[in-house]
């Protein structure tokens, strides 16, 4: 007879609750049991926050920063709702914007990179600034 697992359960509670009306966002502090498992998916705590706070887009959630317990089985981090999803590409950093897949990682090749770094390294003041910032100046 072979023995059926079940799905262990996770508890998620949010605590620190509060309105952010500058940045249109609710945030809180986040903080799940997970008996058994190692860590949660953050695909499953967002879809777990959006049954919840009733949310319609799983987009607008943003969860970060878990750190896990000495042992296993309990973890807390953070979570931002944001009211809309043009507001969350807006306010959070392009990386979060990456992990969650709602903006692609860009980022210029490798040789370009260098030769922009050695370009600095030849340039003082002013014309140092504008090559690092990628306004180059053009010479007369």
């Amino acid at each position: 007879m072979a023995e059926v697992e079940a799905k262990p359960k996770i508890r998620v509670r949010t605590r620190c609750f509060m309105t952010n009306p500058l940045l249109c966002r609710k945030q809180f502090a986040v903080e799940m049991e997970h008996p058994g498992i190692g860590t949660v998916m953050k695909k499953q705590l967002r879809a777990k926050l959006a049954q919840m706070f009733k949310v319609k887009d799983k987009d607008t959630i943003v969860v970060y920063g878990f750190k896990t317990a000495y042992g296993g089985g309990r973890s807390t981090g953070f979570g931002l709702i944001y009211d809309t999803v043009a507001l969350c590409k807006r306010y959070e950093p392009t990386y979060r914007l990456v992990r969650m897949g709602l903006k692609k990682k860009r980022s210029p090749a490798r040789k370009q990179k260098k030769e922009k770094k050695n370009r600095a390294k030849k340039a003082r003041g002013m014309k140092k600034v504008k090559i690092l910032r990628g306004s180059v100046a053009k010479k007369k």
